[in-house]
């Protein structure tokens, strides 16, 4: 593992900014709404996890942890919810938590569930850290580290995929063929996956490690974002 190196909190136009990657965390149009319809939308939730004893879900990018929040809150309010869910996420650059104190007052509908993640927010150390949550029902895993080097070392029946870094030709990394492939590895039977991008070496990958692809409307100015299901690999 190489050593961490945190994020620098910075914000374009009012919204959180990485100028190491040259990109912004979330849609301009509204990071809250974005997680909603691109990534539970595109993984079927809240109804992918009814009546479930447990559902896993991973994601390649926590970022500023809104994704995670809006699953929590779904789940939270959702009276067919599975009886545990857990939610595994990577992270090269984490935010210390000061900083996620500032930007989750940003989304005040996520207070009581940001507040409980940043009481129990680990030192930034490289490895996996494992939290429970909401009295043990919510078990969050955070990888720090590159995705590249945490995502093969996971052993897990995934039942959906978040696919969120940044842009593919901002942080090409985390699009590689070899971690989607992992991907592939980790999927449980018609795992579904979902994404803001479909540019085609994304879609390409995706197809590669046994997942169908199709496009769905976008979420605010963006025309399209994409959503899999995983059918196993060909032969």
């Amino acid at each position: 593992m190489q050593p961490l190196v945190p994020a620098r909190l910075e914000f374009r136009d009012g919204v959180p900014y990485s100028a190491a990657y040259g990109d912004v965390y979330h849609s301009a149009d509204g990071g809250a709404g974005q997680a909603r319809h691109v990534f539970l939308g595109g993984c079927g939730l809240p109804g992918a996890w009814a009546g479930r004893e447990t559902f896993v879900l991973l994601e390649t990018g926590f970022g500023t942890g809104l994704n995670f929040f809006a699953t929590w809150a779904a789940w939270r309010a959702d009276p067919a919810r599975c009886a545990r869910l857990h939610y595994i996420s990577a992270e090269k650059h984490p935010f210390c938590a000061d900083d996620l104190a500032q930007l989750h007052a940003l989304w005040p509908e996520f207070a009581p569930f940001a507040a409980e993640l940043r009481a129990a927010w680990p030192m930034p150390t490289s490895g996996f850290h494992r939290i429970a949550l909401d009295g043990g029902r919510v078990q969050f895993t955070l990888m720090l580290g590159d995705a590249a080097d945490t995502v093969p070392q996971l052993d897990a029946r995934v039942d959906a995929f978040y696919l969120d870094g940044f842009a593919p030709d901002r942080n090409p990394g985390l699009w590689q063929p070899g971690l989607v492939a992992a991907l592939g590895r980790l999927a449980a039977s018609g795992a579904r996956a979902a994404t803001y991008t479909v540019a085609a070496p994304v879609r390409d990958a995706l197809a590669q490690a046994g997942f169908e692809c199709e496009k769905r409307p976008g979420y605010g100015r963006k025309r399209h974002c994409l959503a899999a299901r995983f059918k196993g690999k060909a032969g």
